[in-house]
């Protein structure tokens, strides 16, 4: 790894709070300080909150999610975040601006009628008014049974699209089915700004929690004109502009470099996902080997001294947990063992004893 990529990834575990907690103590500050988590995978997701809070475990996890101390929602790239509650309402906002032209030719191609939308918001709203959680399946079977067809991946983007329109949100998860209740009666708290305020928050708030980044990988991120990434950056407070390679990075005054340590982390963790460019933690030459095939699924990744070396897998029985570690690169004595404390570390937030192979 050269010296600006090595610098680079110092910085994010710092800033990104894997290499220290600093002040977090609950989820819900994790929440606040990364503004997002990509969550499509849940059990990833959990995980990305835990390793921000050493001593905590996926049953705290799991309560912030049932209490709504945090959200789950598509706040922005029509992808599945995990934020504070009070955030969601001015990220969708944002979002909306350049999501209504490709959200309206989706619902085309899926032929979801606009009436449609309509009457699925209605038979939501009937069925969670007065505080009510309905499971996913619940949802889709009663659109079914009022004429609004669920199957491919209609049901997806009828729920993607009311939740869009701060219709719906998720609400806490039912064993392993989904649910939704209404945005206004689950989260009860909302901060209102107007958009060159959003901007300038996501600036800050981005390039504090996951700087050293560039304005492309705000953009990026964001899902915003690379225009608006400028503009928020203009306005953003208590960041500083350093160059890396030639590049203008944007990252917090005053933050410090990581020092040498290996971390287990989730497949679909910030550290990998929370950039356009990933190439300062993941050689080129890797990239295939944590998304084979580019699918859209990621691997969990095996980082030491900031750079993804490779990939770890788990399998779970009710007692213990089977984890089979690939390498790409060879790893050291040192790595080892430091992989070791931190797959334990996984462990004991998912309350499991450890079988370690490979």
């Amino acid at each position: 790894m050269t010296s600006f990529r090595r610098e680079i990834t110092a910085l994010r575990l710092s800033s990104q709070r894997i290499s220290s907690p600093g002040d977090l103590r609950t989820p819900l500050d994790v929440a606040r300080w990364m503004l997002a988590l990509q969550s499509q995978d849940l059990p990833g997701a959990r995980w990305s909150l835990g390793l921000r809070l050493p001593g905590s475990t996926e049953a705290d996890i799991e309560h912030a999610l049932a209490t709504g101390a945090i959200v789950r929602s598509w706040p922005m790239r029509g992808t599945l975040h995990i934020v504070a509650p009070e955030d969601l309402g001015w990220m969708l906002d944002i979002a909306a601006v350049r999501q209504t032209t490709w959200a309206a030719k989706r619902r085309g191609d899926l032929e979801i009628t606009d009436e449609q939308l309509v009457r699925a918001g209605d038979v939501a709203v009937g069925l969670m008014a007065g505080g009510r959680v309905v499971r996913r399946d619940a949802l889709l079977s009663a659109w079914e049974a009022a004429g609004i067809p669920t199957t491919g991946q209609r049901g997806y983007h009828l729920l993607w699209n009311l939740a869009h329109h701060k219709l719906i949100v998720f609400g806490p998860p039912d064993a392993k089915q989904p649910t939704f209740a209404l945005l206004e009666e689950w989260v009860t708290q909302h901060r209102s700004l107007s958009r060159d305020e959003s901007l300038a928050e996501f600036a800050t708030r981005y390039f504090r929690s996951h700087g050293p980044a560039t304005d492309r990988d705000l953009a990026w991120w964001a899902s915003i004109t690379l225009g608006d990434a400028r503009r928020g950056i203009a306005a953003a407070t208590g960041l500083q502009a350093r160059e890396f390679d030639g590049v203008t990075h944007y990252l917090p005054e005053g933050l410090e470099p990581a020092p040498s340590a290996v971390f287990a982390l989730p497949g679909f963790d910030e550290y990998m996902l929370g950039y356009q460019d990933r190439s300062p933690g993941l050689p080129a030459e890797f990239a295939q080997r944590i998304a084979p095939g580019n699918n859209g699924i990621f691997l969990p990744t095996v980082v030491v001294d900031g750079a993804v070396v490779g990939t770890w897998k788990r399998t779970e029985s009710a007692k213990k947990l089977v984890v089979d570690l690939s390498e790409f690169a060879t790893m050291t004595k040192k790595g080892h063992a430091g992989f070791e404390r931190a797959i334990r570390g996984y462990g004991r937030f998912v309350g499991k004893a450890v079988e370690l192979r490979g």
